[in-house]
């Protein structure tokens, strides 16, 4: 399992992420000099300034996602219920929310076999089953606890202060759809093993961070200091991607999502255009001004266009069951290179077992090991946990 995490679970990259400091500066309104008066009656020259505050709404949408987040991962503790269907468990005196032991889960969390019954992200139910609604349900779903907590902490460093700024309607859609742009891609790419994880959405909230601070390039301060730090940011997450069990396909397809649709949902109005609204009664602007410069109304269509054509183009190649390695054959290393200290080997795990009175033999097919266990009557459930620690 990955951050949204291959199977069997593993290792999840946490994202520590940073929000540019929103802005707020004063200036003078652009006016015409009216006629002189006579001295009697003569007015004294108007110039106004104005304290531009954009407007800061109150966030509820992240935190409710969070709440839906931590809600779901109870459920899928409680679905597992690690006493009844594993040999052993780990906090076993949590009852039926104890965890799966470290070896088949060092996160801290359910199998890979309740996730991927309660809508992990399975390329072969998509395609050949039609269970597409799994694109949506991974975003979801965490493989424990280490996952669930880096992810929700991310999710509300970045969120609250995005939501504050551009509201719950913008931030709703481009976390949602950013995730499903995550799942896609990651999709096209893995279909060996099943994925879980909001972290697709995470990385679309950060691609749009990227996005929002290009196309309102000119109403900020230090903003080649603030690029040149959402760069490192994002390069060293993108980075942790690379790691075994970690799906940065995933982190990819999110992270295009969300900075294409940052173009089309944060663009701001220039403040030549805001100042216009101030200018008092009888004086008219030197120039008026539109509401958004050229080239933020250009991004505007390219992005909008692009992102929808690139969702539409890659849920038709899925549904048509196309493996994107098959025609990029270095694609793979985007997601994993291989090291001296570990593999990038993540075939689902496979093995042959026998029952013989109390006697459990399990040989693992992947790697050859073999081990017997004292276990009468073993369940499906039982044996599939036993088999995922053999083959590690």
């Amino acid at each position: 399992m990955e951050e949204k995490d291959h199977r069997p679970p593993s290792s999840q990259t946490s994202q520590v992420q940073i929000r540019m400091n929103g802005y707020n500066a004063v200036h003078p309104v652009e006016i015409d000099t009216p006629p002189q008066l006579p001295s009697s009656t003569q007015s004294p020259l108007v110039y106004t300034q104005v304290k531009h505050h954009s407007k800061k709404w109150k966030p509820w949408i992240i935190p409710s996602f969070v709440i839906a987040n931590i809600v779901m991962f109870v459920i899928t503790m409680y679905v597992n219920n690690c006493p009844k269907n594993s040999v052993s468990c780990v906090a076993s005196f949590l009852g039926r929310f104890s965890f799966q032991p470290f070896k088949e889960n060092p996160l801290l969390g359910p199998s890979s076999n309740t996730l991927q019954k309660l809508g992990a992200l399975d390329v072969n139910k998509v395609v050949d089953e039609h269970q597409g609604w799994r694109l949506i349900s991974c975003n979801w779903l965490h493989a424990g606890v280490f996952h669930l907590l880096a992810n929700m902490l991310s999710l509300l460093v970045i969120g609250i202060r995005l939501e504050q700024e551009f509201g719950f309607v913008k931030i709703g859609l481009l976390y949602v759809i950013s995730g499903f742009g995550g799942s896609l891609m990651s999709s096209l790419f893995i279909q060996t093993n099943i994925s879980v994880g909001a972290s697709g959405a995470l990385f679309g909230l950060l691609g749009a961070m990227l996005s929002e601070l290009i196309t309102n390039w000119t109403i900020y301060t230090n903003k080649v200091a603030a690029f040149v730090t959402l760069l490192i940011i994002i390069a060293i997450n993108l980075a942790v991607g690379i790691l075994p069990h970690v799906d940065n396909f995933a982190h990819i397809g999110g992270f295009l999502s969300g900075f294409l649709l940052g173009f089309v949902f944060l663009i701001r109005p220039q403040f030549g255009w805001v100042s216009q609204r101030y200018v008092p009664p009888g004086y008219s602007p030197a120039s008026v001004k539109p509401k958004f410069k050229a080239y933020q109304r250009i991004l505007w269509i390219i992005s909008l266009i692009v992102v929808v054509a690139g969702l539409t183009l890659g849920l038709v190649l899925l549904l048509r069951g196309v493996d994107a390695n098959d025609h990029c054959s270095w694609c793979h290393y985007l997601s994993c290179v291989p090291t001296s200290r570990w593999s990038c080997n993540t075939e689902p795990a496979s093995c042959l077992s026998s029952q013989m009175g109390s006697q459990l033999n399990v040989t693992c097919t992947t790697n050859g090991k073999s081990s017997v266990y004292r276990l009468p009557d073993a369940t499906n459930s039982q044996i599939e946990g036993l088999c995922t620690q053999l083959c590690r």
